[in-house]
């Protein structure tokens, strides 16, 4: 089955980011405060900047939140997505109070002119429109196995686009979830049999920061390594800071986006003369305060075994024994280094070479 992969995919904008036409995978989340409280939402926003997140969506559920746009956007830094269902009016305030891009299903947003209307303001400011639909939210779905709920998942997209199509609206961004992988990962890719759509990517309702990161994970990873997926949010019942770091994690792992610094590290075994599990900990902790401005892969090996190996091919990093370990930079041996300093030997190189 011939798909269109994020290669092809139309190039959308949303508030200067752009996504789709062979852009890297764009990092999003949303906030969790009540939209008409800015001072939360702002503030949880630059929290969400300071982790790198792109684009940020925020609910608006009533015409105050709508309103409140336009003072979180004098204050952040990154595009905002205003979240809309039912009311049509609350697009129009969004748009007008400077949103950078819409989420919408134009199925539920009321009358044909009202969605018109809706069309007419986002051409106006020249924003995206993101035709969300969930599987959760199609009463025909309940019950039905994946295969199926995907197709039923992709038709409810095509109408909702068919929509905005026809009022010559283009600027289009498309997500088909699901809480389970297989009806996820179906319905993605056979949109992209049909549409070359950019595609916004999740596992709605994934859980809790284990299990969701897990789920999450195991599903965006198969549609990601398959060339699917413009840009994607991990859907976590945990802080949003969180969504954005596991995000970023993910596309690392895969090699699609590398930012900050990467761990390797072994999972030790009765070879392991060194506390390895605290000495990671720790240097993993005293990492989280300091921005780096290249990517990084940073190596702590526990024995000689595989150790040398995996150090030399990350920029640099420690491979150990009792009493030393081995520090390499680019695969050179450059020092040794006694356990009791490794965190404090690594993180002054993350600050000269990050």
């Amino acid at each position: 089955m011939k798909y269109c992969t994020r290669q092809n995919t139309k190039k959308v904008n949303v508030g200067g980011v752009i996504v789709g036409g062979g852009a890297p995978v764009v990092v999003q989340s949303m906030t969790n405060t009540p939209t008409k409280d800015v001072k939360k939402t702002v503030a949880q926003i630059k929290a969400l900047q300071n982790t790198g997140c792109e684009i940020v969506r925020v609910s608006v559920p009533c015409l105050e939140s709508a309103k409140a746009i336009k003072q979180i956007k004098k204050n952040i830094k990154i595009p905002l997505v205003a979240d809309i269902h039912f009311d049509a009016s609350l697009a129009i305030e969004a748009i007008k109070h400077g949103a950078d891009a819409l989420r919408i299903n134009p199925g539920n947003i009321g009358a044909p002119e009202r969605v018109e209307a809706v069309v007419k303001e986002a051409k106006k400011a020249g924003i995206p429109i993101r035709v969300g639909v969930n599987a959760g939210s199609l009463k025909e779905a309940h019950g039905a196995n994946a295969k199926n709920k995907a197709k039923i998942l992709v038709n409810a997209a095509l109408e909702n686009i068919k929509i905005l199509e026809k009022h010559k609206f283009y600027n289009i961004v498309v997500s088909l979830k699901a809480s389970d992988i297989a009806t996820t990962v179906e319905a993605y890719k056979l949109f992209a049999t049909k549409r070359n759509y950019p595609l916004h990517l999740g596992i709605t309702e994934a859980g809790t920061l284990a299990s969701g990161t897990v789920k999450s994970c195991a599903g965006l990873a198969i549609l990601l390594y398959g060339g699917l997926g413009d840009t994607i949010r991990v859907s976590l019942t945990a802080d949003p800071v969180e969504e954005v770091k596991v995000a970023y994690s993910l596309l690392n792992a895969l090699d699609l986006r590398r930012q900050g610094v990467e761990i390797i590290s072994c999972p030790t075994c009765a070879r392991c003369q060194v506390n390895l599990i605290d000495i990671v900990n720790k240097f993993e902790g005293a990492l989280r305060p300091i921005k780096v401005k290249k990517p990084l892969k940073v190596a702590l090996m526990g024995c000689v075994v595989n150790g040398p190996g995996e150090a030399a091919e990350a920029d640099f990093g420690i491979a150990g024994s009792a009493d030393f370990g081995v520090l390499f930079e680019k695969g050179k041996v450059v020092g040794k280094v006694s356990p009791d300093k490794w965190v404090k030997t690594l993180i002054n190189i993350v600050k000269k070479r990050g």
